[in-house]
């Protein structure tokens, strides 16, 4: 077998298997685990797998990483952007903030759409990628490792320039006394500048984000324009948010 068809086999049995060892390669490929050892620095040396004790993990798993069954609470999520996909319409300017529920939601934009699409999150940029009739442009700035977003000034100054029909953006905490809250300041920041880029603004929120305060603002109640989550809006859960005027979906 020719090297460059072994490591294309090597390859492939690290992405069906997330993780191979090089005594498992070398018994599949029946050569030597030297062989393997070698073919594991180059194929590490061009980005396309990353070595761990004893084997290899496939690189390009950690842009999908929330591709993935690992997703949790996948069924509310779900039904949640089952939910929004209702509001999106031909020819519209979406920005789509980061997110597991917000990557849901683009893995269900309808095929006959056709819209423009703005996204700071690497994972929901190559997932609407499939999308025949969209396109998509991924705001560049510095990566967040563990959440694949970018963030920084250059960000922001991007996203004022963008006039944008709708936003569908994810949430870290929502309550009536505080609002929308999130984790990260720079995230903050950013998810304050889509709000002044959006004509509307729809936040996508599991039952457990309610009645939860972090350390950054990014609005108050009275600038939400609508929230979706996996409750029934008549559920007793959301009543204080409905007295409050919060337009729910």
């Amino acid at each position: 077998m020719l090297k460059r068809d072994r490591q294309l086999k090597i390859i492939d049995k690290i992405r069906d298997n997330r993780k191979v060892s090089s005594s498992f390669l070398a018994e599949e490929l029946d050569v030597s685990e030297d062989t393997i050892r070698r073919d594991f620095n180059e194929l590490a040396s061009k980005g396309l797998i990353t070595k761990v004790h004893g084997g290899a993990v496939i690189s390009i798993q950690k842009l999908y990483q929330y591709n993935e069954d690992i997703i949790f609470d996948r069924e509310n999520k779900s039904s949640i952007a089952h939910k929004a996909v209702t509001l999106i319409e031909d020819g519209m300017v979406i920005i789509i903030s980061g997110g597991t529920t917000n990557l849901v939601l683009a893995k269900l934009f309808p095929k006959n759409i056709q819209a423009t699409i703005y996204t700071y999150s690497l994972p929901i940029a190559m997932q609407l990628t499939e999308h025949p009739l969209l396109e998509i442009i991924f705001i560049g700035g510095k990566i967040q490792k563990n959440s694949m977003v970018t963030t920084g000034v250059d960000v922001i100054q991007f996203l004022s320039k963008i006039r944008a029909d709708i936003c569908f953006m994810g949430v870290s905490g929502f309550s009536v006394e505080h609002g929308i809250t999130d984790e990260g300041y720079e995230v903050s920041l950013i998810k304050k500048a889509m709000i002044n880029s959006s004509k509307q603004i729809v936040y996508l929120a599991t039952s457990n984000k309610l009645n939860i305060k972090h350390s950054f603002n990014v609005c108050n109640l009275k600038e939400i324009d609508k929230v979706v989550t996996d409750l029934d809006p008549i559920d007793f859960k959301l009543e204080e948010y409905v007295k409050a005027g919060v337009s729910l979906l």
